[in-house]
């Protein structure tokens, strides 16, 4: 026969439920980072990507096969791409433009043509080694953006990897642009075009301006806010005439005509 004491008390039942749930907790609670995000992090490809590959059992942890999307690893985790994935990444396209002025960089607005349209037979650089592939214009996308009254290069690419490198938001790609300004600039102005400057009530990345000649300046941002480089122009009582991106990292407008474009060079990188 029990007696009355073997009843567990209503606190001792609120012991045993949280015992319980704890130890469920540390069972089922999950370890390790999502593979997509790690193969993201490394440059692998996008997140996107790698969910398509995984679904297909193009990925492989540690040696092992990975075919089940959420699964986690070890932030040091070997992780590498099936054959079949790399050459599809091989395959994919970047392309450079010498975007004119009156075009935008993304979707067409206010009547303005994309710089996707200018991406033809007729335009691709004379010499371009790579000839036109209707199969490029599949989900190409700009990799930042040109302002519609702007020239100069602009990249537009298939390849996630390339987007993450450039307009990620670790990026810390360099560009370079030449900027015809009127108007009147001092030592002390100067000096705030190179640091000391808000944008948005934002402080923005130190710069590197110079003048070029005696009515053109040399830009050097790692970030691409808004209109950025006539605001900043702005805020030091200049007025952008004619503004021109010549460089991306590594890879230089040079002599790609106005309006025209060419593929991304294997021996080219940003």
């Amino acid at each position: 026969m029990c007696g009355m004491n073997d009843t567990p008390t209503p606190r001792a039942k609120s012991r045993v439920v949280r015992r319980v749930a704890t130890e469920a907790a540390t069972v089922t609670a999950p370890t390790g980072v999502r593979i997509s995000k790690l193969m993201a992090e490394r440059g692998l490809c996008s997140r996107r990507e790698a969910d398509a590959y995984i679904e297909r059992g193009l990925v492989y942890v540690n040696g092992e096969q990975v075919t089940q999307l959420g699964t986690r690893a070890a932030m040091d985790a070997e992780i590498t791409l099936a054959t079949a994935a790399r050459t599809e990444q091989a395959r994919l396209a970047t392309i450079l433009v010498h975007k004119p002025i009156g075009y935008v960089s993304g979707q067409a607005e206010d009547g303005h043509q994309p710089a996707i349209v200018l991406v033809v037979p007729d335009n691709q650089m004379a010499g371009d080694p790579r000839r036109f592939q209707p199969g490029c214009l599949k989900g190409l996308a700009p990799a930042g953006r040109l302002d519609i009254d702007s020239t100069g290069l602009l990249i537009l690419t298939q390849d996630g990897r390339v987007a993450r490198q450039l307009i990620g938001a670790d990026s810390n790609i360099e560009k370079e642009y030449l900027v015809r300004v009127e108007g009147a600039l001092d030592e002390k102005q100067l000096a705030l075009l190179n640091h000391g400057l808000s944008l948005d009530d934002q402080p923005l990345r130190p710069a590197k301006v110079s003048w070029q000649n005696e009515d053109q300046l040399r830009f050097i941002l790692k970030e691409g806010k808004k209109r950025q480089i006539r605001r900043m122009c702005e805020l030091v009582g200049l007025r952008v005439t004619g503004l021109k991106r010549v460089r991306i990292g590594r890879v230089m407008l040079g002599d790609l005509p106005l309006g025209q474009w060419r593929y991304l060079r294997a021996d080219e990188g940003f």
